[in-house]
């Protein structure tokens, strides 16, 4: 490989490092301002919308418990390319794929978009490219 695509393929990793730690920060706040500004689930009389409530909560802390630590491990170890980065940016990447597919299943059959739908939309999407390159990369990681 010439100097020029190591230098290319060295700032795609910084690039998408770089985006993996705006999305944990973005994540992390998102989901803090949900938790402060959302009613408490037993605040609901309607079985509907203690259940939408709860499922919301339930994204939120899968979200702080998964989402946010791994995509901080694809940030900071990425950037250092460790094989730990790498593979905490991919579990990232196939977090987005899942969640992505039960919110926008969820907007389809309910006939809205959500605000969380359209801030998370371009790091889902950013996330199909990340994967692909950094599998084709990976040899720089083990």
């Amino acid at each position: 490989m010439n100097k020029m695509s190591i230098s290319k393929q060295n700032l795609w990793i910084k690039i998408i490092a770089s985006v993996n730690g705006v999305a944990a920060v973005i994540h992390a706040f998102f989901w803090v301002l949900v938790f402060v500004k959302s009613p408490t689930i037993s605040s609901k009389e309607n079985i509907l919308e203690k259940t939408n409530l709860a499922t919301t909560y339930g994204f939120g802390i899968a979200d702080l418990i998964w989402s946010v630590p791994l995509l901080v491990i694809g940030s900071v170890w990425l950037w250092k390319k460790t094989p730990i980065g790498w593979l905490g940016a991919q579990f990232a990447n196939v977090l987005y794929w899942y969640s992505f597919t039960v919110i926008i299943t969820r907007d389809f059959h309910s006939g809205t978009i959500s605000p969380g739908t359209m801030l998370f939309l371009p790091f889902a999407i950013f996330s199909f490219w990340a994967a692909s390159f950094l599998w084709k990369q990976r040899s720089v990681f083990f």
